[in-house]
């Protein structure tokens, strides 16, 4: 039995002639925040879409809890605990921020369909009010909670991006991909995002994978950094390893 929760095995892509992926492989643990760094075009976001499911693989396979999932969909993946967020923020504009939440756990079903709704069962208005609970809790934790009746639309991109972390957070995860969650916020909303994350994983035992071009971010967060050159793993190891790694100064990090 794997000791991951989310593993990647041998993947390729190729687009064309090019292959953006070679081989590569990754894992990871329960509780753990693993970092993917590298330079632009490395391969990054081309394995966020196959490990969650966006894009298939030419080669390799993608398991959860051991079990091929890599013909499985995204909506399949999300509904079992693997939930991520986008470089290019994907926020329902025109909803507020609570709505936001509240529809990342409408999947669940409310308990009586239409009827429920037009009568208003018992059932159907505790499982609302249990959403919205859950709703305020993370909004609160993210530090959100002043926000909920603004339109998601109208929000600057750091308070959006942190928006998208917490309707990721609101059905809980058990797999978290979060792809530049720190592009555009200031240092108080990345403190934020760190303390959320950390939490995540020591207090729920979330597993989180990130990529992320604020180094420093991720050398300070994660517990285990992968860097990736060329569609292939460059190295891998504790943010100490990697910094020191000479291959990785030379392709990414460049002289200190």
């Amino acid at each position: 039995m794997s000791r991951y929760v989310l593993e990647a095995v041998g993947i390729g892509v190729r687009f064309g002639g090019v292959r953006a992926l070679d081989g590569v492989g990754l894992g990871v643990s329960p509780g753990e925040v693993c970092g993917l760094i590298g330079p632009n075009g490395a391969g990054k976001t081309t394995l966020f879409d196959v490990v969650s499911g966006i894009r298939r693989p030419d080669d390799g396979l993608v398991r959860l809890d051991g079990e091929d999932i890599t013909r499985r969909s995204p909506v399949w993946r999300a509904r079992h605990g693997v939930r991520r967020t986008f470089q290019r923020q994907q926020l329902f504009g025109q909803l507020t921020v609570a709505d936001n939440l509240l529809v990342a756990q409408e999947w669940r079903g409310g308990g009586g369909g239409l009827v429920a709704d037009l009568a208003g069962a018992p059932g159907r208005r505790s499982r609302e009010y249990a959403r919205r609970e859950r709703a305020a809790e993370v909004l609160r934790e993210c530090g959100l909670d002043a926000y909920g009746d603004t339109y998601a639309g109208a929000l600057p991109v750091g308070r959006a991006r942190m928006v998208e972390l917490a309707r990721a957070l609101a059905d809980p995860p058990r797999v978290l991909l979060l792809d530049e969650p720190a592009s555009g916020m200031s240092a108080g909303e990345r403190a934020r995002l760190a303390a959320v994350v950390r939490r995540l994983a020591e207090d729920e035992g979330c597993a989180v994978l990130l990529v992320e071009h604020n180094v420093a971010f991720v050398m300070e967060l994660c517990t285990r950094v992968v860097v990736l050159d060329l569609g292939s793993v460059l190295a891998e190891g504790t943010a100490d390893e990697v910094r020191r790694d000479p291959r990785v100064v030379a392709a990414y990090l460049g002289v200190a």
